[in-house]
């Protein structure tokens, strides 16, 4: 693509003239006018898993192959609300947690944590004065950038959202002790500790150590502990999940974690099996409103995983099949941005070891355009301001990028056409500052 790639130097935009700019700029519109022509028809939206990823779990098709669990319980009957022991014992030992204090569920992590969040206004939970929606006032914290669907939850339940940075260490520690400490209106926090969506970042023992044993003024504070990405490792160099659940009980607040996870991205999206860990306490409480609206999961698929895995070694080897086809796209990702971009000084981008997702900030001001160019070039990202409660990013600066999804060769393209929708409108963007600033004087003197 005649581009970026054209330049003979990378001189930061900001540093050249008006006249080089428009120089520039013409280029970027050149660029931007073939990716036109291509009509392209790409969508990196969501962090779906491919359909080759999907096809490393055909197995489960064709199991289980008994109708037993190994407690003997027939598993297509009604009952066992906590899921059969064999998956929680697999999960557990990922999860750095003993079966008992793990509940295997249905498909989706995201509907245990809707369930714990509306027992919890319901009802409240263990140490809870009164059900949280008796509160005068519900807030949680969210570090930022983060996932827009626990963002999406606590909006649509009325919750305010506060906002801490998110850095690549985990959340700002320090920031979320001072909001806890003093306001017990403050009930709880989301964190995605491992492979953070978007930005990737792991939440470090001593971050981790920080959050668990902090003194919060609400008495039943919880932190929900998305761990979603725990096992999607990009490179043999496999990140280590804190053990928020010890952490926390050592610090004397055993019931403060709730940890989730699922096998959404490791066999099939749509037809998993989601886990809840925590405390003896926590587990009893959930159970004990679980059981007005279920009489037990789909203990069938909990077995056909069961034999599918084997054991947690299992797991971790079957995830070595999911590195082997997600890496290539990732390392397209940042070539494509670096070949690009590299020297302009127009965005950054994180380099994730694992999980879904790449972040970009791009120029203040210009991510909503970025989206827009590339969503008119048949590139379809998701909407700027995403990792942002209420979908609003004050400097309207980051883009979530998801390459799990498209074939490798449609991900080079994909990076390529949206590395030239930023270029183009961060020269945009820096022309209309120059028209501004030559446009101020004269502005002035004709008010004097």
């Amino acid at each position: 693509m005649a581009g970026v790639t054209e330049q003979t130097t990378r001189v930061p935009l900001a540093d050249l003239s008006p006249a080089e700019l428009e120089v520039f700029l013409d280029r970027q519109r050149a660029a931007y006018q073939s990716l036109l022509d291509r009509g392209l028809r790409l969508d990196l939206t969501r962090g779906k898993p491919s359909e080759a990823q999907l096809d490393l779990a055909d197995r489960l098709l064709t199991l289980p192959t008994t109708r037993t669990d190994a407690d003997g319980v027939d598993v297509r009957n009604y009952g066992g609300l906590a899921g059969i022991r064999q998956i929680r014992e697999i999960f557990g030992e990922l999860l750095q947690v003993a079966p008992e204090q793990v509940v295997a569920g249905g498909n989706s992590s995201l509907t245990m944590m809707h369930d714990c969040l509306t027992q919890l206004l319901l009802h409240g939970a263990p140490g809870s004065p009164r059900p949280w929606v008796r509160e005068e006032r519900v807030r949680f914290v969210c570090p930022v950038p983060g996932y827009d669907r626990h963002f999406a939850m606590l909006a649509h339940h009325g919750i305010e959202m506060v906002t801490v940075p998110m850095r690549e260490d985990g959340p700002d520690a320090g920031v979320v002790a001072a909001l806890v400490r003093d306001d017990p209106s403050v009930k709880g926090m989301w964190i995605v500790p491992t492979y953070a969506n978007p930005v990737g970042a792991v939440c470090s023992q001593e971050v981790a150590a920080a959050l668990a044993s902090m003194p919060a003024a609400a008495p039943d504070f919880r932190i929900f502990w998305d761990n979603a990405y725990a096992f999607h490792h990009l490179t043999e160099q496999e990140a280590k999940s804190a053990d928020i659940l010890t952490l926390a009980a050592v610090a004397g607040h055993p019931d403060r974690p709730l940890v989730f996870a699922s096998t959404s991205k490791i066999t099939y999206a749509g037809a998993g099996v989601a886990f809840l860990a925590a405390s003896a306490d926590n587990v009893a409480w959930y159970l004990s409103h679980q059981q007005f609206a279920s009489i037990g999961p789909d203990k069938v698929n909990q077995l056909r995983h069961a034999e599918f895995f084997g054991s947690a070694q299992g797991v971790r080897e079957h995830m070595a099949g999911h590195r082997a086809i997600l890496a290539p796209k990732f390392a397209a990702v940042q070539a494509a941005l670096s070949a690009e971009l590299d020297g302009l000084g127009v965005a950054t981008w994180t380099k994730p070891t694992g999980g879904y997702f790449v972040s970009v900030d791009v120029l203040d001001g210009t991510a909503s355009r970025v989206v827009a160019l590339a969503k008119a070039a048949g590139i379809v990202l998701t909407p700027a301001g995403a990792a942002f409660p209420h979908g609003h990013d004050p400097h309207d600066r980051n883009i979530r990028l998801a390459p799990s999804f498209p074939v490798l060769d449609d991900v080079q393209t994909a990076m390529t056409g949206v590395a030239t929708c930023i270029a183009l409108a961060a020269a945009e963007h820096l022309q209309a500052r120059h028209q501004t600033e030559r446009s101020t004087p004269e502005d002035a003197s004709l008010e004097s």
